[in-house]
This record gives C-alpha cells, structure tokens and sequence, in this order.
C-alpha cells in the first residue's frame, strides 16, 4: 500500500518514542466505546488479496451447478460438498462456512452480490470501451485504497469510515475519551479522516505501556519515550505526530482501566485465529462502551492472504475455515453483550477472481464479488444486489475468463452501512463524492 502523509508522520513519532519505550508500532494505542440508548457499531473484516467469491457463493440448482462445474474445472467443489442456504435453494455456501450458512440460513446474515469499485454504473461495452473506470483495476494495492476511500481512485488521501468520523463525531460522540474510529488490524486509509484521526489496537494488548522488562526497566522506559514526546523538536510534523502518540499513551491507559473493571466475555472465540484474536478484542471495546462515553463506533479488522494463483482449494480452505467461526463467535458476543441488533458486521476484498481457472490449480485478479453483512439489524436470509450471468464472454465477462462487471457499486455498498449508522442523505455527497451518479444509494439490507 503506498504511503501517505499521516502514516509517515505517526511512524516517524513512533520510532522516537514508541521504540525507546519497548513497543511495536501501533502495538498498543487506541479503542473506542459508548454510553447507551442509541449505540451502533460498524465493524469492516477486509479479506486482503481478493477472496475468489466464486467458490464462496455457488450455484447449487442442477442447470447453475453443472455450468460452475464444468467452467471452474480443477476449482470446482463436488456439489455434495456445498452448504445449501434454506432461503435462497438455488445457492450454496463453501463447505468451509458451516457458521455463516447457520447466521443466514436464521436470517442474521445477508449476501450483496457481484460488488465492486466503479465510478458510476458501468456495462461491458463500456468497460471494453475504457469509459468512466476505477483506476488501475486488478491492482491488489490500488483496489484495497478504491475499497476502503470509496472515491475510485487510489489518490483520494481519506477513507470512507474517516470521512464518516469527520462528519458525525460531533453530534454522536461530543464527551468521547477515544476516538469514532480503532483499528486491530494496523494503519489503514480506510481509518483516516481529515480532521479526525484513528487509533490502533494490538489484539490483547490494550495496555501496551506494559512492556515485558521488570518494573524498574519499564518505568525508565516510559519516562524517557513521554520526555522526548516534550521536546520542541520545531518539526511541524514531527510535532504534530507527538501529539498523536501522547494521545495514545492516554488511550492506552483509559481503555486499560475501563476493561479492567468488567468481568471476561463468556462467548468462546477461536484459539489459533487471527481474525477471532482481533474480534474478540472489538468485542471487549464494546463491552465497555458506557465507560468510554461513545455513541458511534468503527471497526477495522482484517485477515489474508487471499491471493491464491496456485493452489487455490487448499488455501482458500483453511482461510474461509477461520473467518466463519470467528465471524459466529463475535455475533454471539454482541448477543451476550445485548447488542446484536446495534452492531453491523461486513466484508470487504481487493476484487473477486476470474471464474477461468489458471494453470497452476489457482485463479488470477477479477472485479465483481459477493460479500457478507451480518448482524441482528441486518435483514438476513436474502440477497441484494444482481447475480452475474456465470459465462465466460457472457454479458457480465469484462473479457473472457470471467471477470465480472459489477452490477453494485462498493460506493452503493457502503454507503447503504453509512446510513444505517446515522449519516444522512445531505450528508452522503461528502463522504462519498459520485454517490449521486447512482440511481440508488441505500440497497436495503440493513
């Protein structure tokens, strides 16, 4: 991912506390919370390197699954294999999301199908055409930014969540001590706003300031990294990063406190999950909202590598085989909590991939791909948007190995979230600039 103007000034900061003092980058800042009646939470799960939707969501009707079969080839998973979801009989879910065929098949989960960047509504001819298209498509770092700015282009400095945080954590979070937006999974742009700013979390390590030396070594740290945090370095953006980590210190220190005095979470997540370590930890941030005073949260969580040009069944497998139960795991905490209804999960990828397998047992960077969005307000069992005509040179192939042409935009996509956390339709065409060159921008599943 290329670098950007706030990434280098907090690891410029970083480097000249955050090592003196024992901790990683990002290691131990930031989290978030609320106070009560009116709470919601989105929590975005990025699956990086472009999850292949294909062998995700399957056609499970005879005519539907012979066509899949014969075209995916060595892709193909044996019909008696699939999921089958109870409301949607002509489709089915990869053997590996037992968890996920449950939360739909009982209404608590949604699919968005054939989701990708686009600029505006967009058809083969004019794909093939080179008319109004994301930039640098099929790009893995280009399509992560385009996903996560929503503005189409990799260029565009802020991330739709931040734009969002800019625009609402006035009115919703005015007595906040942390900040709209945390992420577990490192700096993102789709955390950074222009005048607000996000905080990173290590999974289990809210209190970073507690480093692994004895007490003495620790506090000598500490003192040293806070003294050099003072100095007048007449850097403006050295300073202004200063600024940053001092906070996170404070962060660190009010997140630690306030999940101290809760008792553990008994849902169970995953032991040996990354995905399952970063949610649980989203959870306990939940679980103290009251204490934090926040009425609006935002989640980054995310798990790799997608990227499976060889090899693909094996590694897409055991990928898909982490985010179900961890996925299962974090609704069932938001149930223990009495938030399921509040709380809104969904995922986003660089791209599907092409439908043609390659010749190393794998599938090569595509478009269009289906998506998951789950939680107690989200009106699960269906799916939105349009299923792609599964041909190869078809109406939906951008060519001829299938790469699907999106039929929802992700800028649809996430706008539809937004306004279920609070933004309104005035507000949208700040966060999401060419919103308004879609007919609709709210697709209905939450």
């Amino acid at each position: 991912m290329r670098p950007n103007r706030r990434s280098f000034i907090r690891c410029a900061s970083l480097a000249a506390a955050g090592n003196v003092l024992g901790l990683r980058p990002f290691g131990a800042l930031n989290a978030l919370a609320q106070s009560a009646t009116d709470y919601k939470a989105l929590v975005c799960v990025f699956l990086y390197g472009g999850n292949d939707a294909n062998n995700t969501f399957i056609p499970y009707d005879t005519a539907g699954y012979n066509s899949y079969a014969n075209i995916r080839g060595p892709l193909a998973i044996a019909q008696n294999q699939l999921l089958p979801l109870t409301p949607l009989p002509n489709f089915a879910l990869n053997p590996n999301l037992p968890d996920l065929q449950t939360l739909f098949n009982n209404k608590n989960a949604a699919i968005v199908a054939n989701v990708g960047t686009l600029v505006a509504p967009t058809t083969k001819a004019q794909y093939q055409a080179n008319q109004s298209l994301p930039s640098n498509l099929f790009s893995h770092p280009d399509q992560q930014l385009e996903w996560q700015n929503a503005s189409q282009s990799a260029a565009a400095p802020t991330g739709w969540a931040g734009r969002i945080a800019d625009t609402l954590n006035t009115s919703y979070n005015p007595n906040g001590q942390v900040p709209m937006i945390t992420s577990v999974a490192g700096d993102t742009l789709f955390c950074n706003g222009s005048a607000s700013t996000p905080v990173s979390v290590s999974p289990g390590n809210l209190g970073a300031a507690a480093c692994s030396e004895s007490t003495t070594e620790c506090g000598a740290r500490l003192a040293t990294a806070q003294a050099l945090l003072s100095f007048d370095t007449g850097l403006t953006l050295v300073q202004a990063d200063d600024t940053i980590t001092s906070n996170a210190y404070n962060y660190s220190k009010i997140l630690t406190a306030a999940t101290s005095s809760v008792p553990k979470l008994q849902t169970v997540f995953p032991a040996n999950n990354g995905l399952a370590a970063q949610l649980a930890q989203i959870a306990q941030i939940i679980q103290v909202r009251a204490a934090l005073g926040v009425s609006r949260q935002i989640f980054f969580a995310g798990i790799g590598n997608f990227d499976t040009h060889s090899d693909q069944i094996a590694q897409q497998s055991a990928l898909l085989a982490q985010i179900s139960p961890a996925l299962a795991a974090f609704y069932q905490a938001t149930q223990e909590l009495g938030v399921a209804s509040n709380v809104t999960t969904f995922t986003m990828s660089d791209f599907s991939r092409t439908y043609q397998p390659n010749s190393n047992t794998g599938s090569d960077h595509a478009w269009g791909s289906h998506h998951f969005v789950i939680g107690g307000a989200v009106k699960g069992g269906q799916m939105y948007g349009t299923f792609p005509t599964l041909a190869l040179g078809g109406p939906d192939d951008s060519g001829s190995n299938g790469r699907w042409v999106p039929t929802t935009g992700s800028m649809q996509y996430a706008a539809t979230l937004a306004q279920w956390f609070g933004v309104s339709a005035a507000q949208l065409p700040a966060i999401f600039p060419n919103i308004g060159s879609f007919a609709t921008n709210n697709l209905g599943f939450v």
